[in-house]
């Protein structure tokens, strides 16, 4: 009995075809379960346009096994130069929720689309999250003399904002009046580099003035 040409290789194609349905249901299943509510897991079975869904995960488009192909499966079974993966594209679902897409094409031996993973996640749960961490991190800018620092202040830090002071008003430390340098030390209490360890003597050493002379700029 003759074979007619084409038919044992129609055969194994087809057989081909089955199996990585069946293969591609496990990984289906297995994401959807992973991530529950979350984010729905559809296979699609691109020989059936008209019936392409064949397994659904986490059901959040309201769609049942046995609804036709969407429209980017369409595509993909007219255009076999289709692209293999769509990463994280914008979607939506049928309530209006936004959902974030990818669509995995799956090809076999000679080629062809057989099925597609489309994996859709519901980001408007991380929308509320992203929005209320946003306003937990947000800062306000108020009306403030001062800029506060929550680091801790060094000797080092004292006798660069001292130098930058007096380079500021065109003298050396030991140059500035006595205007200034009482502008100087109450603006360096302010910032808090009078709560360094020895910040006073290190200010007689570099204004080459008293202690007294010091305490009293800070009456």
């Amino acid at each position: 009995m003759s074979v007619p040409a084409g038919s044992a290789s129609a055969g194994g194609r087809e057989g081909e075809d089955a199996l990585l349905l069946r293969e591609a249901e496990k990984v289906v299943t297995a994401i959807g379960r992973m991530f529950p509510g979350l984010c729905e897991v559809v296979l699609h079975d691109l020989r059936d346009p008209e019936r392409a869904v064949r397994t659904i995960e986490n059901n959040l488009s309201g769609r049942a096994v046995g609804d036709p192909a969407t429209e980017l499966g369409l595509a993909r079974i007219a255009d076999p130069a289709y692209p293999d993966v769509l990463q994280n594209y914008p979607n939506r679902f049928p309530d209006g929720r936004p959902a974030k897409s990818t669509s995995i094409g799956i090809r076999n031996s000679a080629g062809d689309y057989v099925a597609a993973i489309c994996l859709n996640l519901d980001v408007s749960l991380f929308a509320v999250v992203s929005r209320s961490l946003a306003q937990l991190v947000a800062t306000e800018e108020p009306d403030r003399p001062v800029r506060e620092s929550l680091n801790s202040r060094s000797t080092g830090e004292l006798r660069s904002a001292v130098e930058e002071f007096a380079s500021a008003h065109g003298q050396t430390p030991r140059g500035l009046g006595a205007t200034a340098r009482r502008e100087l030390v109450r603006s360096l209490r302010a910032r808090g580099f009078l709560e360094v360890r020895h910040s006073v003597r290190t200010l007689t050493d570099l204004l080459g003035v008293s202690r007294a002379t010091v305490y009293n700029d800070l009456r």
